[in-house]
């Protein structure tokens, strides 16, 4: 499995930050390999909101699609990413946020596992790079939005 967490300061509100990272469908305009992003079967009550999520990733013929499940506990901040289909063994993925001084702290920790144990292998040693490339496309995307 390969995990890793990221703790930053982004400066934008927090609820500017966690509607963004919910709109999987703009993933595609900054998220680094990400092709689409599709939602499906959206609920909101007034403590949660879930719904599937595809997110296509790769790089012109050579893609996948993700098939995920997320839900946002309004309450605690939090959003949790679990694993529903495609090539993904084991996903936990969770994103936490919290308002300090109109910034806003996350906490991203990701634990997963690729069901092809070669591409698991090649998806280790590259992980914390592909990571950080994404995490600074979402801090660069609030910048633009918020800021």
């Amino acid at each position: 499995m390969s995990s890793a967490s990221i703790k930053k300061i982004i400066p934008c509100k927090k609820d500017q930050l966690i509607e963004m990272v919910l709109d999987i469908e703009k993933y595609p305009e900054f998220v680094p390999w990400c092709i689409e992003g599709k939602i499906f079967d959206k609920n909101e009550s007034s403590d949660l909101i879930t719904f599937n999520g595809d997110l296509k990733v790769g790089k012109s013929i050579l893609n996948e699609t993700f098939s995920s499940h997320v839900s946002y506990h309004k309450e605690t901040d939090k959003i949790i990413v679990t694993n529903l289909d495609g090539p993904l063994k084991y996903l936990k993925n969770e994103w936490h946020f919290k308002e300090i001084n109109n910034n806003t702290q996350l906490e991203f920790f990701i634990d997963f596992e690729l069901k092809n144990p070669i591409l698991n292998g090649i998806m280790k040693k590259s992980f914390e790079l592909g990571l950080n490339k994404i995490a600074k496309a979402f801090e660069e995307r609030a910048v633009r939005l918020y800021k």
